[in-house]
């Protein structure tokens, strides 16, 4: 538990220090029309309170910004994604080509899987994608689907709970991965031999 309070107070004083300018710490991916006004913002306000960076497209970007230019960039410079799976999920393209980016540049994916099961997420051909896309979508999918998540079925559950969980497993990643970078410093640091 110490551990994690310090790691909150370090991450408030970031977020103050460098507000306009830091990366964002967990991009959320998700299906607006299905999760937007639910698991989603829920979770980026509960980041936010605990002073970490999240993504959201609603609450990060302004009109004139460019989706992909903005989508991407938080992508790359994240370092964690959650990505929240609906029933209406796959019929996105930028649902998809998020979710590929995220597995592209091996960034560690937390799934919840609201409403649907790991077997149902497939990309359809509608036609509208180049096959490339296709396959690269059903990929990542599979990828996804292989990943341990989170299950989350809206007429049983309870909302707070989800997002309560979401958050600790942020949290934990967030700080295995500074203490994993903590020790590749060490072990590339010279040895000052007295």
């Amino acid at each position: 538990m110490h551990r994690t309070s310090q790691f909150l107070r370090q991450c408030h004083q970031n977020r103050v220090a460098n507000r306009a300018t830091k990366p964002c710490d967990v991009f959320i991916n998700h299906r607006g029309i299905d999760t937007k006004r639910t698991v989603a913002t829920l979770l980026y306000d509960h980041l936010y309170r605990l002073n970490l960076h999240p993504f959201l497209d609603i609450k990060n970007m302004k009109p004139g910004d460019k989706l992909f230019d903005n989508i991407n960039g938080a992508i790359m410079k994240c370092k964690v994604g959650v990505a929240v799976f609906s029933p209406r999920y796959c019929e996105s393209y930028f649902c998809l080509h998020e979710l590929a980016l995220m597995m592209e540049s091996r960034k560690k994916v937390i799934p919840i899987f609201c409403d649907i099961k790991p077997s149902q997420l497939r990309a359809v051909d509608n036609g509208k994608c180049a096959m490339e896309d296709i396959r690269r979508f059903n990929w990542a999918l599979e990828e996804a689907k292989y990943t341990v998540g989170l299950t989350f079925d809206s007429l049983k559950g309870n909302w707070s709970d989800v997002v309560t969980s979401a958050s600790d497993n942020v949290i934990k990643t967030l700080i295995e991965m500074k203490g994993e970078k903590q020790m590749q410093r060490r072990k590339t640091s010279p040895i000052l031999h007295v």
